[in-house]
């Protein structure tokens, strides 16, 4: 097997590799869920104030 050969093996062998990798992470990737979509990054939160610790 000369050099050609064995550079044009490895890169089929990495593109399968690339492939089945990328299969896997979209196999194993969960939804979003959907009470985050439902909150808008710009909205205003109140954060109620704690009662006041006797010190």
């Amino acid at each position: 097997m000369n050099r050609y050969e064995r550079m044009k093996m490895q890169r089929r062998m990495q593109r399968r590799i690339r492939l089945v990798v990328e299969e896997r992470r979209m196999a194993l990737a969960l939804p979003p869920p959907a009470v985050e979509a439902a909150l808008d990054p710009e909205t205003t939160v109140e954060i109620p104030r704690p009662a006041a610790d006797p010190l």
